[in-house]
């Protein structure tokens, strides 16, 4: 028998063909689909089951904590003791000399000789270089002459002037011709003067930008000298400390480089707040060293508060549970121990401690192993 194929029955069977192959389709898919809405079943009753254990396992610690079924956790401990605890705000500065002056030449000219070299050791009104006087020596030198005949010729006419010999003119003429070149000998040597650069401090000098044959200009610099027996650390604190530094506080001023620090006082609280930066002035005096340069950087520790006998644990143990901070402390149970979390209030945390009210002298406080504690959990030490 001869089999006929039209084309209606061909889209027909096609047409069943895939109406087979998307019914098949749907049922791996609602079979795939079933299995992970299983295992995500399976998972939420693992978490509550998790949950329920632990809940009935911190029932079963405080209604008996001796049962050897419980399940303990290991813990360290550490007991409160008080300590002496400190305030402080930390900054940088630096160095400073009290007097550490660039001194320039007061009068133009050619630089005839310089005195001095760096390190040398110079007091106060020394001459450390010295300008081109010649000219001013030879007006000197001339009123000098003029001066001793001025004078010798008002003696004269002084003695004849209290004999009644002469005229008061001839007398006065005298006189005034004599002081006048008394004034003009002065001014002289205070131009001299002026062409003498002289060290105003006792110091040393720590830099020398002139040099012989040089010619140099008023308010150019010359020398630096830098006294090294009055320096003192200066910093800029944020103005939030305003009210919190005072002169006379401890300062720890550390310098880093040289691994040393140094315990002074506030000396000086800026009263000015800069209006860019935010911060005020404070200066301590700092006491001379060789090993100590102006300029030189330095950490500074401005303790603005400090407690004898301070409740203190380390700040990593101080926990943040719904928003109330607690520590937790080892308590006796029986012959076990149980963790109690007792809620604290920070005061202040320092250098990696914590100040803290809420805890009592002789606490174990629970230093390590405290993550995941539950309160009244059974622990071992």
């Amino acid at each position: 028998m001869k089999i006929i194929y039209t084309k209606s029955s061909i889209y027909g069977v096609v047409s069943v063909l895939a109406l087979v192959s998307l019914l098949a389709a749907c049922s791996a898919a609602s079979s795939g689909n079933d299995k992970k809405a299983r295992l995500e079943k399976l998972k939420k009753d693992q978490l509550s089951l998790v949950k329920e254990i632990k809940k009935l396992e911190v029932e079963i610690a405080k209604e008996n904590p001796d049962s050897a079924s419980v399940k303990s956790k290991q813990v360290v401990v550490k007991e409160l003791q008080t300590t002496k605890f400190d305030h402080y705000i930390q900054t940088q500065g630096s160095i400073e000399s009290e007097e550490n002056i660039q001194v320039s030449s007061k009068s133009p000219g050619v630089v005839t000789k310089v005195f001095v070299r760096e390190g040398d050791v110079v007091k106060k009104g020394q001459t450390m270089a010295q300008i081109d006087n010649s000219l001013v020596l030879s007006g000197i030198e001339e009123i000098k002459a003029s001066l001793d005949l001025a004078s010798k010729v008002f003696e004269r006419q002084k003695n004849l002037w209290d004999q009644k010999i002469g005229t008061e003119v001839q007398y006065l003429q005298t006189k005034n011709n004599k002081e006048g070149l008394e004034k003009k000998l002065a001014s002289l040597s205070e131009q001299n003067d002026q062409t003498r650069i002289k060290s105003p401090i006792n110091g040393v000098v720590d830099e020398v930008t002139v040099k012989t044959g040089q010619n140099i200009m008023p308010g150019q610099p010359a020398v630096r000298v830098v006294n090294g027996t009055d320096l003192k650390v200066k910093a800029n604190v944020s103005e939030a400390y305003v009210l919190n530094v005072k002169k006379g506080d401890k300062v720890v001023v550390t310098l880093s480089d040289l691994k040393k620090d140094i315990e002074t006082k506030v000396t000086f609280v800026g009263r000015n707040i800069d209006q860019l930066s935010r911060t005020f002035i404070v200066e301590a005096k700092v006491p001379s060293g060789a090993y100590l340069r102006p300029n030189m950087s330095a950490v500074i520790k401005i303790v603005y508060e400090s407690f004898p006998a301070a409740t203190v644990v380390p700040v990593s143990v101080v926990q943040d549970l719904n928003g109330e901070k607690v520590v937790y402390i080892a308590t006796a149970k029986g012959e076990s121990f149980v963790a109690t979390k007792k809620p604290v209030v920070v005061d202040g945390v320092f250098d990696g401690k914590a100040q803290v009210q809420g805890l009592t002298v002789g606490d174990k406080v629970i230093t390590a192993g405290f993550q995941g504690l539950s309160d009244g959990q059974v622990i071992k030490m």
